[in-house]
């Protein structure tokens, strides 16, 4: 009797989309996941795109064929306990070269209660990962204590194509489709998120119900599927975090980089055979190539040295500030801030820092934003560099973007303000808060991260973090589910008193009981320079 019993309880799990407490049945095939925590299954590398391999390679994601995983699976469950191999890496800046990594990696890693069925219709997060558009391997951001924390939700992390694989550009791909396809990599992303409409239902989650995340290079994606004229409807409500404000650049501004790349791997002739040569080098050599563009004294024709997102006039019809301006936009409950100190530039010559990240901005236009930086109201030059790189760069994101959308939709902002202690400076530099929120990692070269045991009081905040973020992710407000020591979190209102963020921030006493976070307004003068540097959006291209 009792082997019968369980065979009814196991097929009428079945029937409801899950076979266990840590498999699940799609209709195309059953994956077994890897129970992380006892309230936690993690089913990681499940593919959500045909490999873009061969003729693939710089196309548009292919629908996956889920007659071939069946057909591969042969009746058999699938497993996925371990994570895939991540997709090819660029370089970090730092002297390194990358290349690690497959092109077959167009997968997701899903997070989810454990025992979760078909109809209990989870709220979803879906998240993308940062790296310059150039590296990043979701294995050093994971979810599972997040799912465990709050084992309502489902949590999914999407690996996309980076660097030259997801992003050449050409004049020649501009106009004739056939040659490739531009921002394959932003494309992998809202084929993901299709998957997920298509799909997360039997995981438990509500494809209805979907919040968007990134941080840095993540959460410039999140931006521009905010503006994209594709894939709006495949979300309804968004987390933006430090947003690499990095201009959009044109294909016509990046055929030089283009040229140089392919004439350096030895590709020539007419654009199809450039492109089919391309697609017959190995993925060392592109690898290689890609890197040695940035890295080495190879290619000087242009300062749009690295491959990323393009205007390429049909995804993205103009630049993501004057689109928000415009109201052109989803107008979904948004979350975003920055850190305190960040900055994307260095070196200390701001000129050159200026031009270095924005290559279209005029003399003009550098004199202009210099002039609203006095050295007399920082403390020295260090940070008058920092503040005045800084706010172009990343933190003038909060405005540019929660203003409009604060017209539109409930918007909260913040300013995360705990230094990452690994680094031993006092700064709250550019993703300071990941390791807070992911188990102190640090990132490395070649999809590498160091994970660092966090202390008790690291701990609380980190859960702090996570309250507000998951709240946000469950109802679009970070209040409802927050931890009951976080204070309440005021909404973003634009206007000379009223533009409210809270200070995320470690308790300073040390103390696990009680937060350490705090409202503030924002200083008048960081409002209105930030105005400026939305007004000169075609000089910035961003």
């Amino acid at each position: 009797m009792l082997r019968f019993a369980l065979a009814l309880s196991a097929l009428a799990a079945s029937v409801m989309g899950q076979t266990s407490s840590n498999s699940v049945t799609l209709p195309y095939a059953t994956y077994v996941g890897n129970q992380s925590y006892s309230n936690v299954v993690a089913y990681l590398g499940i593919p959500y795109a045909e490999p873009p391999l061969g003729n693939l390679r710089f196309r548009a994601p292919v629908t996956l064929n889920t007659s071939r995983i069946t057909a591969s699976a042969d009746g058999n469950s699938i497993q996925a306990t371990t994570y895939p191999e991540f997709c090819v890496q660029g370089t970090t800046h730092h002297g390194d070269y990358g290349g690690a990594g497959t092109e077959d990696c167009l997968k997701v890693n899903v997070y989810t209660p454990a025992g979760a069925t078909e109809g209990d219709d989870y709220p979803v997060l879906v998240y993308t990962h940062g790296g310059g558009f150039v590296y990043g391997n979701p294995r050093n951001w994971p979810f599972d204590p997040w799912v465990h924390q709050s084992p309502n939700v489902v949590i999914v992390s999407i690996y996309y194509r980076l660097d030259a694989f997801g992003f050449l550009a050409s004049t020649a791909m501009a106009t004739d489709s056939s040659l490739g396809d531009l921002n394959a990599g932003f494309l992998d992303q809202t084929q993901a998120l299709r998957w997920v409409q298509d799909y997360i239902s039997y995981f438990g989650g509500n494809p209805n119900h979907v919040t968007i995340n990134g941080q840095s290079a993540g959460a410039t994606n999140i931006e521009l599927h905010m503006i994209s004229t594709v894939g709006r409807d495949l979300f309804q409500g968004a987390i933006i975090q430090s947003t690499y404000r990095a201009p959009l650049q044109t294909p016509a501004e990046s055929q030089p980089l283009f040229e140089w790349l392919t004439s350096y791997i030895g590709c020539t002739g007419s654009d199809a055979a450039i492109m089919a040569c391309m697609r017959n080098a190995s993925v060392a050599t592109i690898a290689y190539a890609q890197d040695y563009a940035y890295i080495g004294p190879g290619f000087n024709a242009s300062l749009y040295n690295e491959f990323h997102p393009v205007l390429d006039g049909t995804i993205f019809t103009g630049y993501p500030t004057a689109l928000f301006q415009s109201g052109d936009f989803a107008q979904v409950p948004l979350l975003i801030g920055s850190t305190s100190n960040e900055t994307l530039s260095s070196g200390g010559n701001i000129p050159l820092s200026l031009e270095s990240f924005f290559p279209s901005i005029t003399q003009a236009e550098i004199t202009n934003i210099t002039a609203l930086y006095p050295l007399s109201e920082f403390a020295n030059a260090s940070q008058r560099y920092q503040v005045l790189t800084g706010e172009p760069d990343v933190i003038c994101g909060r405005q540019a973007l929660g203003v409009p959308s604060s017209q539109y939709s409930n918007v909260w902002s913040y300013r995360y303000n705990t230094p990452n202690p690994t680094t031993n400076s006092p700064y709250v530099a550019h993703s300071a808060e990941n390791w807070m929120m992911f188990q102190g990692i640090n990132t490395g070269p070649n999809g590498s991260g160091t994970f660092t045991t966090q202390t008790p009081v690291e701990l609380s905040f980190a859960a702090e973090l996570i309250g507000y973020w998951l709240s946000f992710v469950r109802v679009w407000n970070p209040n409802t589910y927050k931890l009951s020591t976080s204070p309440e979190w005021d909404q973003y209102r634009p206007g000379n008193s009223e533009a409210v963020r809270l200070v995320l921030q470690q308790d300073p006493a040390g103390l696990t009981t009680q937060s350490g976070s705090y409202m503030e307004t924002q200083p008048v003068n960081e409002t209105e320079r930030c105005d400026y540097i939305i007004s000169i959006v075609q000089d910035l291209q961003n």
